[in-house]
């Protein structure tokens, strides 16, 4: 009974580079006395494969086995002897002719093959022998090419068209170095690329293109695809020069003579064109002034316009310490702290003033100086009475004792502009809040305080309430009371309501005695 072993045998995942190099492995595990019981092939390499092998490793004497190893012996005698008998080694008594008719023929016999020593690991192999195919192979001039050795390994290209493989897989595969691959490519003429970025260089081969590239973590790769087929043939043209007709050339002289006095004439512009101020000094004063002003947009909070010392250094072309010594030779400076509003400065009709945001920004503002507007001069005590006095009663209750009204909706009450209705009431002495939650400044006036807030709508609003008075103030018995805008004064024949007398409950009547 015989005793198995087992051997798993396989191509490699690319397989073997020709049908010739397979059959010889196929053909060496038959002489091992290497049994294939298992034998797969992919469907798109058929010189790849896996699969498994066996062979008895001890068997039983039988008579069959006596009678084959008697007649291998025999087998090895006879020829050893016809060996012999052509060699001149055996002595013959053949003529002359015999030896020449032998000689004649001797092309028509197989040369022997000494198999005595096929069983011996250590025999050496005769000299004369032919080689095999094996061997033949293994010759420069039966070897495949670079190009033909190659195309096994490579894999469909996923970025592109035709088929790649890289060298680091070529050198692994073959079991050689990277530099050993890269000095075949360039013997094959190979032109390496420095970057990923460079323009492949092609090769033909075989009707094929070749090229090799670098990815971007530094690795070359050969490809290639099919030689594109011709498809045209590139030919120059002649031009033709077609002749116009006279009159459609002369329309088109006389359209393009029509154009042509067109851009000679200066073009016309309702704005004035800037000067290009860039590289140029700041004038100084009113020039300064009239030089910021275009460039300055209109305030969100406050009336008048203004405009960031960021945007009109850009504006100037100029650095923010010139602007900002520009700004103090007019006079005008930011103030220490940066919640009190700075005096505006008085410069021909205008107000002018600087201030800070929240984010350190610093701000010009300018306005007109309505206070030498008006016809009849009044004094600032009057004209903040009138004002006030005419918008008090145009405010709706908020809650008991104050009074609110956006100013806007007063101004239209009054029928004045809502701008010049707010410069009225900050030349009263009342300021424009910045933020909602900022403390406002109370003016008391008639008995009554005003104040002015900016809600979340960034709307300002207008309030009111009754002036308190502080303690320990002694009233005056010549002191008038303070009339309120409201309420109607009630009439001096009105009745004075009388004080009510406690009812008081009358004791039960004792009953008569019938």
């Amino acid at each position: 009974m015989a005793i198995w072993e087992y051997k798993v045998i396989s191509s490699g995942k690319g397989g073997f580079a020709t049908p010739v190099m397979l059959e010889k492995f196929l053909n060496d595990l038959g002489k091992e006395e290497w049994e294939v019981i298992e034998f797969t092939t992919p469907a798109d390499n058929p010189l790849a494969f896996s699969g498994l092998a066996r062979r008895p490793t001890q068997r039983d004497w039988t008579l069959a086995d006596a009678a084959a190893a008697a007649a291998k012996e025999e087998a090895g005698k006879l020829r050893e002897e016809f060996e012999a008998k052509f060699k001149g080694l055996a002595p013959t008594g053949g003529t002359e002719d015999d030896d020449s008719e032998l000689a004649e023929n001797e092309d028509d016999y197989r040369r022997p093959v000494d198999t005595s020593r096929d069983q011996d690991p250590d025999a050496d192999d005769e000299e004369d022998a032919p080689k095999d195919e094996w061997e033949q192979l293994m010759e420069d001039d039966d070897l495949p090419t670079f190009f033909e050795a190659m195309r096994p390994h490579m894999r469909r290209n996923q970025r592109g068209a035709g088929i790649s493989v890289g060298v680091s897989y070529l050198a692994n595969k073959w079991n050689f170095d990277d530099a050993d691959i890269i000095g075949a490519l360039e013997e094959c003429g190979f032109v390496l690329p420095e970057d990923e970025d460079s323009k492949p260089a092609y090769l033909d081969y075989d009707g094929d293109l070749f090229w090799v590239n670098i990815n971007r973590r530094g690795e070359l790769w050969i490809n290639t695809k099919e030689k594109p087929m011709p498809v045209f043939r590139t030919v120059a043209g002649e031009p033709i020069e077609v002749e116009e007709e006279p009159q459609k050339k002369g329309k088109k002289s006389a359209e393009k003579s029509k154009a042509d006095s067109k851009s000679d004439k200066p073009e016309k512009s309702d704005q004035p064109k800037q000067e290009d101020t860039s590289g140029a000094p700041l004038p100084k004063g009113e020039e300064f002034l009239a030089l910021i002003r275009p460039k300055m947009r209109r305030s969100r909070r406050d009336p008048g316009h203004s405009g960031s010392m960021t945007f009109l250094s850009r504006a100037l072309k100029c650095s923010a310490e010139d602007l900002q010594a520009a700004f103090e030779n007019l006079g005008l400076s930011l103030s220490e702290n940066k919640d009190e509003k700075t005096e505006p400065t008085v410069i021909g009709d205008e107000l002018w003033w600087l201030n800070q945001d929240s984010r350190g920004g610093v701000w010009i503002n300018g306005r007109e100086n309505k206070d030498n507007d008006e016809a009849a001069p009044k004094s600032k005590g009057d004209a903040k009475l009138s004002l006030l006095s005419s918008a008090r009663p145009h405010l709706t209750t908020v809650r008991k004792g104050t009074f609110s009204q956006e100013t806007g909706a007063v101004a239209a009450k009054l029928e004045q502009p809502s701008e010049d209705f707010l410069n009225a009431l900050v030349a009263a002495g009342l300021m424009v809040p910045e933020k909602p939650r900022q403390k406002p400044v109370i003016v008391d006036q008639g008995g009554q305080s005003f104040w002015l807030t900016r809600n979340t709508k960034d709307q300002i609003l207008l309030n009111a309430k009754v002036a308190e008075k502080p303690e320990g103030e002694a009233e005056s018995a010549s002191e008038e009371p303070v009339e309120s805008p409201t309420k109607e004064e009630p009439a001096p024949d009105a009745k004075e309501k009388k004080t009510r007398r406690p009812r008081t409950r009358k004791k039960p009547a004792d009953k008569k005695e019938g």
